[in-house]
């Protein structure tokens, strides 16, 4: 979707297969933090984001984007763009999805964003317990967006892209409140759905809208 340009610094390309190190063994290492948001809605894409901090310019405030607000996650996203070595975002098609299922679809997801970054880091941190495969050796974190201050940036970068991209979606489909449930299975959703019917952005491997569909 979007990718920040910056000179690299001491950058090598990275082709070994993928490895896993023990945490906390990174500190010498170029990382980047990668991080999705939208695995559980039943609509639009999911998206993931890969952030390369930059340790001479810290942001103060960076934590898991659930644990934000919407104003705190969009100054801290601008924030984040302007101070980073490098970031990326990228995303799964709705497509996508319903082909691979969600889970390989945010890998792939994470994937993009990896290979997307104008910087080749020598570890990429994944929130979670499981890594996509990917040229950049990889370790997981679970609950890394807030444990590890690079996944949290990742973790704001995508919230907020795909929260935006929604608020698209609201516009193009305005019966369906994408502007208020962000594409999650709420009640209000699952009633908008009942009442109009599936869009071509609706996951149609998702079980609510499979039913309808069925």
């Amino acid at each position: 979707m979007v990718n920040k340009k910056q000179t690299p610094k001491n950058a090598q390309d990275k082709t070994e297969p993928q490895q896993t190190l023990a945490l906390f063994s990174h500190d010498d290492l170029l990382i980047c933090g990668v991080d999705e948001a939208g695995r559980g809605p039943l609509a639009g894409s999911v998206v993931a984001a890969a952030v390369i901090l930059d340790p001479a310019r810290p942001i103060n405030g960076l934590r898991d984007s659930k644990k934000l607000s919407e104003a705190q996650r969009d100054a801290l996203a601008v924030e984040i763009k302007e101070k980073a070595l490098a970031w990326a975002i990228a995303e799964s098609s709705v497509e996508e999805i319903d082909q691979l299922n969600i889970l390989q679809a945010t890998m792939l997801a994470m994937r993009r964003a990896v290979e997307q970054l104008s910087i080749t880091p020598e570890l990429a941190l994944i929130d979670g317990n499981r890594c996509p495969v990917m040229a950049v050796r990889s370790e997981a974190i679970v609950k890394g967006d807030d444990k590890v201050p690079a996944i949290s940036a990742a973790s704001i970068l995508a919230k907020t892209a795909r929260d935006h991209a929604l608020l698209d979606l609201h516009q193009l489909y305005p019966d369906y409140a994408f502007d208020q449930h962000k594409g999650y299975p709420t009640a209000l959703h699952l009633a908008r759905l009942q009442q109009h019917g599936v869009t071509p952005v609706h996951r149609k491997s998702f079980g609510p809208v499979k039913a309808l569909l069925a």
